[in-house]
């Protein structure tokens, strides 16, 4: 398991990836991100994230449905994600309902 954290945002009500845990399930990878984001409700709110290859091909995307007012930060999960082979690391990019996908992704190094 890998944990990371980190600081600033690109704008300042744009979310904010705060760790990324990452581990093997069988053929493919279970990722836990917690994210943290000024949610005001549902005319503004994190609503999802992707997980993005080196080479920038998205891996997979966890969809947010409900803002987190009262929940913050929060961690949603995301499995089965296939990594390609010899990618060592991977980029987690969160997006919101106003701002749209945030310009400073977040770069987790995957264990092995």
């Amino acid at each position: 398991m890998g944990l990371s954290a980190l600081t600033g945002a690109a704008w300042a009500d744009a979310p904010v990836v705060r760790a990324v845990s990452a581990r093997m399930v069988g053929g493919g990878w279970t990722f836990d991100v917690t994210i943290s984001h000024p949610d005001t409700g549902w005319d503004h709110y994190a609503s999802g994230w992707e997980i993005v290859a080196p080479d920038g091909g998205v891996l997979g995307y966890r969809e947010l449905t409900h803002p987190h007012v009262d929940e913050q930060p929060f961690t949603r999960g995301l499995s089965g994600v296939v990594i390609p082979p010899g990618a060592d690391y991977v980029l987690i990019r969160p997006r919101c309902t106003l701002d749209g996908w945030s310009g400073n992704p977040f770069h987790f190094d995957l264990p092995r």
